[in-house]
Formats: structure tokens, C-alpha cells, sequence
């Protein structure tokens, strides 16, 4: 078999998973906005696939720009992506749209106008740049969400699908930007398809072998701190739940600034992989910082409602609960309660 061939089956190869993935997610999950991202990223990946060689020599064709474009694009759908998988209370605003079309606005005139006109290593430059900002981000982003993320398996799968993707589009685009103007031959775009095409077998096999209601779960709604617990299997479970309730309730642990699951896990004398799995699995939440913000909540509601505290500013309330700021705290409420903390208050005054 020829290069050629080689090269052209593992870009089909990809592409064809690819396509598949994307199918299943819109199949399974289509009302959840995690899988339609994660279905956008595949698609955009599989454009990725059908278009992308290493080294650029030649202009662009202007039927393979728009391939281009949706590929660079792509980056930001898998920021994107990266936050809806991680985080359950992640919501797609307008200014994502705009940066999206921005980034595949500037790649596809980067083909069609900024590479023919003499300025070719300026255009890749650019556009790898984007990209390992984008890559950079979405790292940073997963990262810091870590430790708040109660899902063991969604653990485990955020490894392998952020390292396995941001390590092939962050080494292809500095590739991309050293040897711009290179002839690099048939065998690096080889070596390259084939790459590419097991990270996608890869990343189809892992999403495949977890559950798919632990990475795309149907609705996510807060639990409530009053709800009848899960039965316990494990011996003990209950009575660490009993005492967990108790630093919750007598000792208002969540006030305090920047508590961890550690802290408290210590607090319990408990491995922090324990207590992560009674409250994920015995009290239902996926994050841990819901599971805080929803004691902080509760108190801030009965607040509200006390005519004693009528003249109490809201930041104060919502500091006193453990929140740092305002907005996180109207965020939260409203998410809960369906209005802001100005409203409820005004509602439970007039119900009076």
C-alpha cells in the first residue's frame, strides 16, 4: 500500500468515527448540552481530519477554505465542550457564538485573502497562536474545576479526553508553526493521519466504556438538603452522613472561606475519595461546590423570609452564608429558587 493510500485510509478512518460519534450523542443525548457540543467538536474534528497537512506550501484551494476554517473553529467548540462536560451548571451565552465565528471568520480569511497575499507564515502563525490559547484555556479550565467534581468516572474520563486531544492539537500546532514554508513530505502527513486517527479510536473507546448518564446526565437539578437520602450500603455510610449533616447544620462548615472536600473530608477522618462518593452517590450531587451553595441557600432563604432581618442588606446575607461576592449569589439563588434574593425577600413580605 502506498503512502497515499495509508494517509487516505486513516483520514477516513477518523473521519468515520468521527461521524458515528457524533450521531450517537445527538441519538442518546440530543437535550443535553454537553453531548451537542461534544457532537460539534466531532464533526468539527472530523473536518480536521479531512483537511489538515502538516507544512504549508502551497495557497489554498478555495473549496478546502471553509474545511480550514471549521477546523480552527473547532478549538473553541472544545473549550466549550471542556466546560459543558465538567461543569453541570455551565450555559452557552451569545458571546460564544461571536467568538467562534471570529476565530473561523479570521482562519478562512487567512486562507482566501492573508496566505495568497504574500503573508503565509504571518497567517499559520496566527491562527496555531489562537489555537494553543484556546488549548491553554480549556487545560486551565479543567483544572481548576478538578477538585469540585464529585463524578468518580467522570474523573477518570476528563483525564484521557483533555490530555489526549489539547497534547495532539497543541503538539500539531506548534508543528504547524515551525515548519511553515516546509516541504515535510508524504511521510510526516502519514505519521500524522495515523495519529490522529488513534486518538479518535481512543477517545471513542473511553466515552463508550462509561455510562453515559455519568457524562451527559439528562437534567441537573440541584438536590435538596431535606431530601430522604439514597440507602446505604456500606457499613458506616449512614452515620458519616449523620455527622456530615451535623457540621452542616450546627457547625455551618460552609460558611467558611474556601472549605474543600479535603478539609472536610478530613474534619469526618475519611478519605477525601469517600466522602466525594457518599455525596455524589447517597445525596445525589455532582459537584461539590452545588452541594455547599445549597446549605449557603437555605440559610440566605430563612434570612430573607425573617422579618427581624428586613433592613439587612442582601450582600450581607449572602456573605454571611459563606458566598464571597454578590453575583455568584444571585446566580445560585435564582438557579434554585426561580428569582433573585430581592424577590424572594419581597414575595415572603407579602405573604405575610
Amino acid at each position: 500500500m502506498t503512502l497515499a493510500a495509508t494517509e487516505f485510509a486513516f483520514r477516513a478512518a477518523s473521519v468515520a468515527l468521527l461521524l458515528v460519534l457524533a450521531a450517537s450523542l445527538l441519538s442518546d443525548f440530543r437535550n443535553v448540552l454537553a453531548a451537542r457540543l461534544g457532537a460539534a467538536f466531532a464533526l468539527g474534528s472530523a473536518a480536521h481530519a479531512a483537511s489538515y497537512s502538516v507544512g504549508v506550501t502551497f495557497l489554498i484551494p478555495l473549496w478546502h477554505a471553509p474545511l480550514i476554517a471549521l477546523s480552527t473553529g473547532n478549538i473553541v467548540v472544545f473549550w466549550l465542550f471542556t466546560r459543558a462536560l465538567f461543569d453541570d451548571e455551565f450555559r452557552l451565552r451569545g458571546w460564544h457564538g461571536l467568538v467562534w465565528a471570529l476565530v473561523t471568520a479570521f482562519s478562512f480569511a487567512g486562507c482566501v485573502w492573508i496566505a495568497p497575499g504574500g503573508h503565509v507564515r504571518l497567517s499559520v502563525t496566527a491562527v496555531n497562536l489562537i489555537v494553543l490559547g484556546f488549548i491553554a484555556l480549556a487545560i486551565g479550565q479543567t483544572i481548576a474545576s478538578w477538585p469540585a467534581d464529585l463524578v468518580e468516572r467522570r474523573r477518570r474520563v476528563r483525564v484521557f479526553i483533555v490530555c489526549a486531544a489539547a497534547l495532539y492539537g497543541g503538539l500539531n500546532a506548534l508543528l504547524q508553526i515551525a515548519v511553515v514554508g516546509d516541504d515535510v513530505g508524504d511521510v510526516a502527513n502519514t505519521i500524522n493521519s495515523g495519529v490522529l486517527a488513534c486518538v479518535v479510536a481512543g477517545i471513542a473507546w473511553t466515552m463508550m466504556r462509561v455510562d453515559g448518564a455519568d457524562l451527559f446526565p439528562a437534567s441537573v437539578a440541584t438536590p435538596t438538603i431535606l431530601a430522604q437520602t439514597a440507602p446505604v450500603d456500606e457499613p458506616g455510610d449512614q452515620k458519616l452522613i449523620d455527622a456530615l449533616m451535623r457540621l452542616m447544620a450546627d457547625e455551618r462548615i460552609y460558611r467558611q472561606e474556601n472549605i474543600t472536600i479535603g478539609v472536610l473530608a478530613s474534619r469526618l477522618k475519611i478519605p477525601e475519595y469517600r466522602l466525594r462518593r457518599l455525596v455524589n452517590q447517597r445525596l445525589g450531587y455532582r459537584n461539590f461546590n452545588v452541594f455547599l451553595n445549597s446549605h449557603r441557600i437555605e440559610e440566605a432563604k430563612a434570612a430573607l423570609a425573617d422579618p427581624a432581618q428586613a433592613e439587612v442588606p442582601v450582600i450581607t446575607i449572602a456573605m454571611d452564608a459563606g458566598f464571597q461576592s454578590l453575583g455568584p449569589f444571585n446566580r445560585a439563588f435564582k438557579a434554585v429558587t426561580g428569582v433573585t434574593p430581592t424577590e424572594y425577600r419581597r414575595l415572603k413580605v407579602n405573604a405575610v
